[in-house]
């Protein structure tokens, strides 16, 4: 199985430190390579332009890819949106100058607006039904409106500090975009392919969660059990006789400094907190 990666860029090592907390670890790193073969031997890594990666999967250099939902959209391509990964979060939004006369979609209509989306434009403005001519550019959107270029402009922002910068006001979201797993459909079903999604899965599981281990009297295990937002209920084992027993359980992050506080004073000891590096459920 061949995964298509980003090469460079925001997505480039978030993706490759997923891959390695997922046990793929990639053999002799991933810098300057075009591929890179992982600890699976049937698995390999490639590595290409972000926007590459949907050409990629659908001509079958590579079974699935790693690349943002935005990416995806604009080729155009059928491929299976099989998880959410949750980073590289943006929004692709139309946007327009603040003090010009376009404050509604409909003002858009008979106007010209400039983007590197082209496709997932066009796509939008035939969705709402408005008439407006889409040139594609390949840098500095943003100031196209104020040379004369275009009178509006659909584009990526992530806080919105650069359209504001550019005194560009947010006319409607056209797309909320994140990084995701992949696939042919044709290939959706393959053993190793489902192995991939397991492993991303429990990764993306363990996030925010911590791993609970102490000792507890047995006759305070129903307090501790109380005391305990854990998933399905701690789990239980006997120690040191019949007056105490280990108590094992998974909690959010969150919910730690208080629930350590709280099991203390039911008469919990020796407890650890450790990290969970995959949580498959």
């Amino acid at each position: 199985m061949r995964i298509a990666v980003p090469n460079k860029g925001r997505l480039h090592e978030p993706t490759i430190e997923l891959l390695e907390r997922a046990g793929l670890h990639l053999d002799n790193g991933a810098e300057r390579k075009l591929y890179a073969g992982t600890v699976d031997p049937d698995v390999t890594v490639l590595f290409a332009r972000a926007a590459d990666i949907p050409e990629y999967v659908r001509d079958g250099a590579a079974e699935v890819g790693i690349t943002g939902l935005d990416q995806v959209r604009e080729s155009g391509h059928e491929l299976e949106d099989l998880l959410d990964l949750e980073y590289g979060k943006c929004r692709l939004v139309l946007a327009a100058p603040e003090d010009g006369d376009i404050e509604t979609v409909a003002d858009v209509s008979g106007k010209v607006v400039a983007t590197e989306f082209p496709h997932i434009a066009r796509t939008y403005f035939e969705e709402e039904g408005i008439d407006a001519e889409v040139v594609e550019v390949t840098g500095a959107t943003e100031l196209t409106p104020h040379v004369e270029m275009a009178d509006a402009i659909i584009d990526i922002t992530s806080t919105g500090t650069t359209l504001r910068v550019n005194r560009l006001a947010v006319i409607d979201e056209v797309l909320s975009s994140s990084v995701r797993l992949f696939a042919r459909p044709d290939v959706v079903d393959d053993p190793k392919v489902q192995q991939l999604l397991m492993a991303l899965e429990s990764v993306r599981s363990a996030e925010g969660k911590r791993y609970l281990m102490m000792n507890a009297p047995r006759e305070k295990l129903d307090e501790v059990k109380e005391v305990i937002p854990g998933l399905g209920g701690p789990t239980v084992m006997d120690v040191a006789g019949d007056s105490t027993v280990a108590v094992h359980a998974v909690v959010n992050e969150r919910d730690v400094f208080e629930v350590v506080s709280d099991l203390k004073n039911v008469g919990a000891s020796g407890i650890l907190v450790t990290e969970i590096e995959r949580l498959v459920e």
